[in-house]
């Protein structure tokens, strides 16, 4: 049952164990982490325009995953409400954050530029697979699977050499606390919809223990449960990073916690500038320590959920 789960995590675990000191090199790995998540969603594409009845298909995968998202939010809200409600986090002023966007859209840049690299993959497989076949749609899904192990190398050694000691973590219980919250929300969650999706209940908390970490969620899922599954976890997540960077201006003064926890993965890295453009650097070293948190559960849960199947 098991040795699908260690397959995959061992490339995690090796990468996690190699020591970066240079800076140069920390700067190359981030840049073929990036990489490789490019190269993955597009052989996703491509992969997508290999499912009969396309359109039906891609009608389907928006809608479950506007159900996915609808529950997980529905189920994260409330938590973190109650949570903000009991803890004493107030944001600051508003500083000017270098390098920070000036506007949701430019936010929004980076997210919506992978939807048209998914969006570039399928383009390519429905114009290239009448020429060579199902061996197209076969090689997509092999590359993919070997560059999936080259990311979890790369994402071991990022989260290895993230400069987040241990007792730092533990020693910020607001992070671990708002961590926590969002993580069990988003599994009750999952476990909800899972019948609704017509997916066992470990299928469902798989697809709900992403936590915002889109291109890893959506390249695991799909490797397990195929491209059409794989496109409901994408855009799950993704639709997450889209809406926390509206909330987050908005109710961050009033539920401090609610604005950090809902970003979930991401708040250590693309929600972060918002974060601190809008509730001041008090909320800095909670955001990083609760975006780390998740993004250390996500890789090993979807896989652990996921390998409940075999």
């Amino acid at each position: 049952m098991f040795s699908g789960l260690i397959i995959v995590l061992l490339p995690l675990v090796l990468g996690y164990l190699v020591p970066v000191r240079r800076p140069h090199w920390q700067t190359l790995i981030n840049h073929a982490v990036n990489g490789s998540v490019y190269v993955i969603l597009l052989l996703m594409g491509v992969s997508l325009a290999g499912l009969e009845n396309l359109t039906s298909q891609l009608s389907k995968l928006g809608g479950n995953a506007l159900l996915l998202f609808s529950i997980t939010t529905l189920f994260n809200l409330v938590a973190l409400w109650w949570l903000s409600r009991r803890v004493a986090l107030k944001a600051g002023g508003s500083p000017v954050v270098k390098d920070a966007p000036t506007s949701k859209l430019a936010a929004m840049q980076g997210s919506l530029l992978l939807v048209i690299v998914v969006a570039g993959g399928v383009i390519l497989g429905l114009l290239a697979g009448p020429r060579l076949g199902e061996g197209l749609f076969t090689a997509a899904d092999l590359l993919a699977e070997w560059a999936l192990y080259c990311l979890l190398a790369l994402i071991g050694c990022q989260l290895r050499n993230s400069g987040m000691p241990l007792k730092q973590i533990l020693l910020n219980r607001l992070g671990l606390a708002i961590a926590m919250t969002l993580a069990i929300s988003s599994l009750l969650a999952g476990l909800l919809a899972a019948p609704l999706l017509s997916l066992s209940w470990n299928e469902g908390l798989a697809m709900a223990a992403g936590f915002g970490w889109y291109s890893l969620s959506a390249i695991l899922i799909g490797d397990h449960l195929g491209p059409l599954m794989g496109g409901v976890a994408f855009f799950n997540d993704l639709t997450r990073e889209l809406l926390a960077f509206i909330l987050i201006p908005l109710v961050i003064h009033r539920h401090a916690a609610l604005a950090i926890g809902y970003g979930g993965a991401t708040s250590m890295d693309f929600t972060l500038p918002v974060i601190q453009q809008h509730g001041g650097v008090a909320c800095v070293p909670i955001a990083v320590v609760s975006g780390f948190i998740l993004s250390l559960l996500s890789p090993p849960l979807i896989l652990f959920f996921l390998s409940l199947s075999a």
